[in-house]
């Protein structure tokens, strides 16, 4: 038997663990022999579960002998670095109580209590989904580089790369990161994108689907995401105001997003757009697949920072398994350039109208060819396939 603690940095009902986590914990469960998995998630006040939707998500986690294990969450900061030394202490305890054998962290922030974790106990640890968060901070304006977050945070993300028993990255450029930028050689490395439920995710039946949402007719682009920070928030508007004037008003956003109603309709305001385009929903991640499948391509707006090589948006996965075209920004992932290569849609080389003109003439071809949808797909598959993450898995718990 093999248990294993699972830290995240999010709350349960985060896209993150939904879509990010728990699919690959139902694999890796798989190869435990009967040992448990206990995951450990940072529950926001503003996420917190009813007694009915944690009792429904315990019942599904228990098939697959998961425990969920939440705290409450704590900001990666000085004031929050002294409350997290409780939290480590109980941790620790937790892992000498349920004879954990493997620390499992995803992404580097919650790496950084797994690396704590594992020095205190001297359990192997796993970094899983690692790639730059310190730098893309700083590339997205949050933090500076001289500042003590950065340096703190980058600090431990090479300590992470140095004493982990095991790395899995969403790309291979990760390897030659952590060489140029941490020093250190990964030896015991893996690559898993973000992989995609091919039967969750699929085709449906876009007329029936449309007409639910009242959309008759228009074309739809869909957008899941947030508005600024790693994504772009004016060019994204601007790039719907181009798409309103080249489909003549015949256009619809299907944008789903937790942002509020005056965010979006300011920013509508901002690029001169009729904000009656726009249906703006928080959509449960189970509903998702339901707007994907009713929309005639997807957009990828994240800011094009250097770092971004690195990441991968699990959303691109998502539109690919419904079969949709994407616009992205350039060097985002490798799927820009699966998107370029595969002529699947259109990497925009600059955020100006001219490049927003070009892609829209691209889709405007891609959304009218009826062999569209079963190529991407076909890509999803062969990409984004769960088939990526069980060979990983087995390899290390296997």
């Amino acid at each position: 038997m093999k248990n294993i603690l699972v830290l995240t940095y999010w709350s349960f009902r985060e896209g993150l663990i939904q879509s990010y986590t728990l699919p690959y914990l139902f694999i890796i469960s798989k190869y435990l022999k009967g040992g448990k998995i206990y995951l450990v998630t940072l529950e926001k006040n503003d996420l917190e579960m009813s007694k009915t939707e944690s009792q429904t998500a315990n019942e599904l986690l228990e098939r697959y002998n998961i425990i969920h294990h939440p705290l409450k969450y704590r900001p990666l900061s000085i004031g929050g670095g002294f409350k997290w030394l409780f939290d480590i202490v109980h941790l620790k305890i937790l892992i000498r109580r349920y004879h954990i054998d493997f620390i499992h962290a995803w992404c580097t922030p919650a790496g950084l209590i797994g690396f704590v974790l594992s020095k205190l106990t001297s359990k192997p640890l796993v970094i899983d989904s690692f790639e730059p968060h310190a730098e893309a901070m700083v590339e997205n304006g949050v933090w500076k580089k001289g500042g003590l977050s950065f340096k703190f945070l980058f600090s431990f993300e090479k300590l992470q790369a140095k004493h982990a028993w095991y790395i899995i990255a969403p790309n291979s450029g990760m390897y030659d990161y952590s060489r140029r930028k941490y020093g250190v050689e990964l030896n015991s490395f893996s690559v898993k994108p973000a992989c995609v439920d091919l039967e969750m995710f699929k085709p449906g039946r876009k007329e029936e689907l449309r007409t639910n949402l009242g959309i008759i007719g228009e074309v739809t682009c869909v957008y899941a995401g947030k508005i600024g920070g790693i994504y772009l928030d004016k060019e994204l508007f601007d790039f719907f105001k181009r798409a309103s004037l080249f489909w003549k008003g015949n256009f619809k956003v299907l944008l789903m997003t937790n942002e509020s109603d005056e965010v979006v309709e300011n920013w509508a305001k901002e690029a001169n757009l009729d904000p009656g385009i726009i249906s703006k929903r928080f959509v449960p991640f189970e509903k998702i697949n339901e707007y994907l499948a009713a929309a005639d391509f997807g957009i990828t707006f994240v800011k094009p920072v250097p770092t971004k090589k690195y990441c991968t948006p699990i959303k691109d996965g998502e539109y690919w398994a419904t079969g949709l075209p994407v616009v992205i920004t350039k060097d985002i992932s490798d799927d820009s350039k699966i998107i370029e290569q595969n002529n699947t849609g259109y990497v925009l080389k600059s955020l100006n109208e001219e490049e927003y003109d070009k892609a829209l003439v691209r889709i405007d071809q891609l959304i009218r060819n009826t062999e569209t949808s079963f190529m991407i797909r076909k890509i999803a598959k062969n990409e984004r396939g769960f088939q990526i993450a069980e060979k990983v898995y087995k390899k290390i718990y296997g």
